[in-house]
């Protein structure tokens, strides 16, 4: 059973969604104004948090901006179908997956049900493996990364990529295999999200580091430089 927080001005189906994530045995906490929706997500502990961007009081970009100051539950966000830009945006700021609306609850069960297995996967791994590359190094059981010591802060969904990518150092790593592993759902046409998690890891290694250790593999995918 999961802790879901579910911040969406719209009742109705905000209630629908809800009705159906507790008949599939999650447990679910309901905000209807961005405010509101922050406040319970810096109290609580919370497994994943299903976040609409037009809200009242706080949109739900700045929901995100302000949780990941301090927090890195996971977000999925509810988009608007063919706004290219709130999915981008959004990825940018740390969200962890999207969907758009409208949206069939199965998937939005899916995708929910896919981060929580990778979460739950890491904490019951009796792993104490470092992956050490170059200048990072990454620690499964720890879940910490290091960039010529200094330490990141990284979402679930960016470390994930990261230690597959070093895992299958100087191996192609395409787009599909990260999106199945990570996300749990098949890549979709024109979908980036790939693309801007690794666009946020790169940006916070650059941060350390002036080596590009993830190369674009173009129409491929990406590799994690061994050299």
């Amino acid at each position: 059973m999961s802790q879901l927080l579910l911040i969406e001005d719209d009742i109705e189906l905000s209630n629908l969604l809800c009705e159906y994530l507790q008949s599939q045995n999650h447990t679910i906490s309901q905000a209807f104004d961005g405010e509101t929706g922050l406040t319970l997500a810096k109290a609580d502990s919370f497994d994943v948090i299903l976040l609409d961007i037009m809200l009242p009081k706080i949109d739900g970009f700045e929901v995100l901006k302000q949780l990941r100051q301090t927090h890195l539950t996971p977000v999925i966000m509810l988009t608007a179908k063919g706004d290219d830009f709130d999915r981008i945006f959004g990825l940018e700021l740390g969200a962890d997956d999207y969907i758009s609306k409208p949206f069939n609850h199965r998937e939005l069960l899916a995708r929910i049900n896919a981060i929580t297995r990778r979460v739950e996967f890491v904490k019951q791994a009796e792993i104490t493996e470092i992956i050490e590359h170059k200048h990072v190094a990454l620690n499964i059981a720890a879940r910490t990364v290091h960039v010529n010591k200094a330490q990141l802060t990284l979402t679930g969904t960016e470390f994930a990529i990261l230690q597959l990518l070093m895992t299958e150092v100087g191996k192609v790593v395409t787009k599909e295999t990260i999106s199945q592993e990570v996300l749990g759902r098949r890549l979709a046409q024109f979908d980036r999200s790939i693309d801007m998690h690794v666009s946020n890891l790169r940006k916070k290694i650059a941060q350390h580091s002036d080596a590009n250790c993830i190369q674009t593999m173009r129409g491929s995918g990406y590799v994690f430089l061994a050299q």
